[in-house]
């Protein structure tokens, strides 16, 4: 039961990651890690508190992903959902995030 309430779904699918990165609002800077990622958006933990609200722009910078743009779009206990802007080069570089660095996170069974 939906109780009238729209439900949404995503549009890419998320891949989990275990990519460092640095993010930056304004003149505050503080470490991250990056949890989850699709060409549309990012999930980071980060180390400290940011204080971001919710549809502020935001920067990500990592050795593997690059520089990254986007918008605020929700924050708990200490993470971020970003979505990237639309007219960034994003998509792009997690494409070639994926492409170069992503290792699959699936648990191989030992033989």
């Amino acid at each position: 039961m939906n109780n009238g309430l729209k439900m949404e779904t995503r549009k890419t699918q998320r891949k989990a990651t275990r990519v460092m990165a640095k993010v930056k609002y304004g003149l505050q800077e503080i470490q991250g890690r990056v949890l989850n990622l699709s060409t549309n958006g990012i999930a980071l933990e980060l180390a400290g508190p940011l204080h971001a609200g919710i549809g502020s722009q935001i920067k990500i910078y990592g050795d593997d992903i690059g520089h990254l743009e986007g918008l605020v779009r929700w924050c708990h206990r200490g993470r971020l959902g970003i979505q990237f802007n639309p007219n960034s080069n994003a998509r792009a570089q997690v494409g070639s995030y994926f492409r170069f660095f992503h290792k699959d996170m699936r648990p191989t069974s030992p033989r």
